[in-house]
């Protein structure tokens, strides 16, 4: 039997996938997990940051659904607020911090996925 465009397409939220933890109390959830393209939904605690680093194949677009996200990028530092996003370009310097009082939420769009792709950067 053929299946319909329909039968192959499945409704995700952070309640019915793949969820993990990273940093420092952060959670994200695989809403699309492929080789070539990745969304992630991030929730990062008041006062937490990442690893600088990079990704040597992966560019990625970060969209703030909640909070503002304080992003050091090749040392310069940008403040993206609710509904705006960033892009990073692969092999660029990065890392993103909840500076704020209150959880900060995002969307991670990595293509190709950047899971085993990341650098440590000084």
């Amino acid at each position: 039997m053929k299946k319909t465009i329909f039968q192959m397409t499945e409704i995700k939220s952070i309640n019915n996938t793949e969820h993990y933890t990273w940093g420092d109390n952060c959670n994200g959830w695989h809403l699309l997990k492929t080789n070539r393209l990745s969304v992630i939904q991030e929730e990062m605690p008041s006062n937490t940051s990442e690893q600088y680093h990079f990704h040597i194949n992966s560019q990625q677009l970060f969209y703030i659904l909640s909070g503002a996200a304080t992003f050091q990028i090749e040392g310069q530092v940008f403040v993206v607020n609710k509904n705006e996003s960033i892009h990073i370009p692969k092999g660029i310097k990065h890392c993103i911090a909840n500076k704020s009082k209150r959880i900060l939420k995002f969307i991670v769009i990595s293509e190709p996925k950047s899971h085993g792709d990341r650098q440590n950067g000084n």
